[in-house]
């Protein structure tokens, strides 16, 4: 498959568009920002998911972190409808939560319409691009 040059030439329906940013939302470029919030998208990141259960305690913080993340977002995920769109941001974090994205997409046999990063360096950059996915925006970005 061949890298997308444009993130919504594929998308299709709005209201079913799924988009994967890789790294934080608010570093896009502001083009591309003005594009996906155009979109009727619900915007989910697991740190706006998380804040309610950072008060509380893991036995083993070391590994909090990862496992809640994962958690969560498979509760979000499976949670919503199948066709409606999402703009997911910060996660997958590692190439094992990629692979456990595109697992949990398959099982509901939905497709990405697009990934778009935001962090050039991400663990995830070369598994998306493999798979033809990844959109690379060349224009700067926003101020945070």
């Amino acid at each position: 498959m061949a890298g997308i040059s444009d993130p919504f030439a594929v998308c299709g329906l709005q209201a079913r568009t799924k988009i994967l940013v890789l790294g934080p939302a608010r570093l896009l470029p502001e083009s591309v920002a003005d594009q996906v919030s155009s979109l009727n998208l619900e915007h989910v990141s697991p740190a706006g998911m998380m804040r309610p259960e950072i008060s509380r305690r893991h036995p083993d913080p070391a590994s909090a972190g990862q496992d809640a993340s994962t958690a969560h977002m498979r509760r979000w995920f499976f949670a919503r409808k199948p066709d409606a769109g999402f703009l997911l941001s910060e996660f997958p974090a590692t190439l094992l939560q990629a692979k456990i994205f595109d697992e949990w997409l398959d099982a509901r046999d939905e497709v990405l319409s697009t990934v778009i990063t935001t962090d050039p360096g991400h663990p995830a950059v070369g598994h998306y691009r493999m798979l033809g996915l990844l959109w690379e925006p060349s224009e700067p970005a926003s101020a945070p």
